[in-house]
């Protein structure tokens, strides 16, 4: 590399130095990309969750926490807050909810384990041990909510292996005085073909059970059933849904088929030698069948029948899914 190129690719290289060591918490310090809160002054801590007002069984929302010095100057945890603060240098704890040290905290997706219960998060400073923030997290349920039995997806078939190239043929002579042919190239060999993918899985039965919450929020508790398993939700119909998927899994790609081997080039001489044939490409294999669609059945209290708008159903390839109204007793 001459020195002109070298030079003009210097700043590159710098650019790309410097974002490694980026990754590295003492030299993200050093150039102010974070703080250490152990060697900042605070007069005050916030905390708070911009993503929603509460959360939902089975979801995950991140915390941001907000630190005040005495100048006035305001700091934010890294992550969710896009700030200086790391969350190593804060301490998390929580009821209801479960909160990791990253700030992300999550409700366990069964609503049994928190119907009628609050969350709370708790910070700490380690390092400033008189402040703390408080952090109530009410559970909601007006969140779209989904039950997947799907079935699985098809393997995808492997790639056909590429042919091999001919040799090249034998020099020959071009001296006017000795001449003498070159040797005719070799030919490439074919590609193999690709696998087929394999066939999606079928998804199972389904059954949905929907009973009504009566109060002065309504609210639907619903249980889906299949393969064995069952799954609980609490739907709020005012702006939450359940969406119940039964589809057939998709049918795996099929591999790509191998490139034809390319032909050896013909020896020179006089005359010169001929060159081989290139090798036939490989098929591609062809995708999978999908599976079939699970059957879905619903029955549901009759007292929830104006609120079947909220379960969204999904079967495809499967038959038409089936509802059934009848008394449905509370599910727990």
């Amino acid at each position: 590399m001459s020195r002109v190129k070298l030079l003009a690719f210097l700043p590159t290289l710098v650019i790309a130095f410097l974002l490694a060591l980026s990754a590295c918490t003492p030299v993200k310090v050093r150039l102010g990309m974070k703080v250490y809160l152990d060697k900042t002054p605070i007069t005050s801590i916030a905390v708070s969750l911009p993503n929603s007002p509460g959360i939902a069984p089975g979801e995950k929302s991140p915390l941001v926490v907000v630190v005040t010095g005495p100048d006035g100057k305001i700091l934010q945890t890294e992550g969710a807050g896009h700030g200086k603060v790391l969350w190593k240098d804060l301490h998390v704890t929580a009821t209801v909810v479960t909160a990791n040290q990253k700030g992300i905290v999550s409700l366990p997706h069964d609503p049994r384990k928190s119907e009628g219960q609050v969350g709370h998060a708790t910070i700490t400073v380690p390092s400033h041990p008189d402040l703390r923030a408080e952090l109530d997290i009410p559970v909601r349920y007006n969140y779209a909510f989904t039950s997947n039995f799907s079935g699985s997806s098809g393997s995808s078939g492997m790639n056909g292996s590429d042919g091999m190239a001919g040799s090249s043929g034998s020099m020959g002579s071009n001296d006017p005085n000795n001449p003498s042919p070159g040797g005719n190239g070799g030919n490439g060999t074919d590609g193999s073909n690709g696998q087929d993918g394999g066939s999606g899985g079928d998804a199972p039965p389904v059954q949905v059970r929907v009973a009504f919450r009566s109060g002065s929020h309504p609210l639907l508790q619903v249980g889906v059933s299949a393969a064995g398993k069952q799954k609980l939700y609490l739907v709020d119909p005012q702006g939450g849904s359940l969406t119940v998927r039964a589809d057939g899994g998709p049918g795996g790609s099929g591999g790509r088929g191998g490139r034809g081997g390319q032909g050896g080039s013909g020896g020179m001489g006089t005359p010169s030698g001929s060159s081989g044939s290139n090798g036939s490409d490989g098929r591609s294999g062809f995708d999978g069948s999908p599976g079939r669609g699970g059957s879905i059945t619903v029955t549901y209290d009759p007292q929830a029948k104006p609120y079947l708008g909220t379960i969204r159903l999904s079967n495809k390839g499967g038959p038409p899914p089936v509802f059934k109204e009848e008394p449905v007793a509370a599910l727990w």
